[in-house]
């Protein structure tokens, strides 16, 4: 990766970038419908491309350097596009190193425990990128927004008083500090989608029977309390948009141009990791070696001693015949 390439890559995310401690008011200082000037939507599949082959190629090297973590927190109000984000930004990168993990309601047992349990339980391990499909911020919006989920938590009185939200700010910042401290890096990214677009989207799935199934009466009634949310969601990047785990907004009312913002926040995090493929040591080296001495020695007659090398340089490589000897 280019040092030119890297800064193109942030400066392309700056406006959607939240400033740690800067006052957010959602509606006014994101607009869903932006894009950026030099793009196109016809332009946008090969960016799209180059963008996933750069995340696979970052995913082999921190699966193999195995000492950093990434989790991406995807946040969005019903069809805002999450599961689309995941399934074209993610297309390229191998499945064994990636873990997505999706909460709804949650359980009797999640209920049993803190706040913060279930999420930590599908943290990534070390070499993956976790992904969570709605996350530890649906604490801080949905049950924001609807309070009755609050006494369904089983908390103590003096854990529900006037300052809940600010403390649970104040915890979900420290929570995210220890990770990042630990190796763990965020990429939280809110799909930021306009009302008509998510009327439009809502009408689809009524219309095109194949998508019937997506569609929910609960996702009409969540509609209803459209600026309750915007209100949630503006004091969530206030205060949880920090150094070590700034929010992005990502603009979502054209999918195509969501997608691409999202793999470059994700490209910009891992680009900062910087993860490397480790050294061997002269031991391994010549263990190698050893190996591929033994390995050329079962070539079948008239066949490459190793055909990748072969490939690579262009030469025939092949088993000498009895009686001739091999170059070196």
């Amino acid at each position: 990766m280019t040092d030119e390439r890297a800064a193109r890559i942030a400066e392309f995310i700056d406006p959607l970038w939240v400033r740690p401690g800067s006052r957010v008011d959602l509606g006014k200082d994101f607009d869903p419908g932006y894009r950026a000037d030099f793009l196109r939507k016809q332009d946008g599949v090969a960016l799209l491309e180059t963008g996933v082959t750069l995340l696979a190629d970052y995913q082999r090297r921190l699966a193999a350097q195995g000492t950093h973590g990434v989790l991406l927190c995807l946040q969005a109000l019903d069809a805002g596009g999450k599961d689309g984000t995941i399934r074209h930004v993610m297309s390229g990168v191998n499945p064994q190193g990636v873990r997505v993990s999706g909460f709804k309601v949650p359980s009797t047992e999640e209920l049993d425990h803190d706040y913060l349990w279930r999420y930590v339980r599908k943290l990534p391990a070390r070499g993956e990128i976790g992904i969570f499909n709605r996350s530890h911020y649906e604490e801080v919006l949905v049950v924001r927004v609807h309070p009755e989920n609050l006494d369904r938590q089983k908390l103590p009185k003096s854990a529900k008083g006037d300052d809940v939200w600010e403390r649970r700010y104040r915890e979900i910042n420290d929570w995210e500090r220890y990770l990042t401290d630990n190796g763990i890096a965020l990429v939280k990214l809110l799909l930021n989608l306009s009302k008509e677009e998510q009327r439009i989207r809502f009408l689809r799935r009524i219309d095109e029977p194949e998508r019937n199934w997506k569609f929910s009466a609960a996702d009409v009634r969540e509609r209803r309390r459209w600026d309750d949310y915007q209100r949630a969601f503006s004091e969530m990047l206030s205060a949880t948009s920090t150094k070590w785990a700034p929010w992005y907004v990502v603009p979502a009312d054209r999918k195509w141009f969501a997608r691409i913002c999202s793999a470059a926040v994700l490209a910009h995090t891992l680009i900062g990791i910087d993860p490397r493929y480790p050294t061997v040591s002269d031991e391994t080296r010549a263990n190698l070696a050893t190996a591929r001495r033994e390995l050329e020695t079962e070539a079948p007659k008239g066949a490459a001693l190793d055909p990748y090398l072969a490939a690579r340089d262009g030469r025939s490589g092949k088993k000498p015949k009895k009686g001739k000897k091999a170059h070196v």
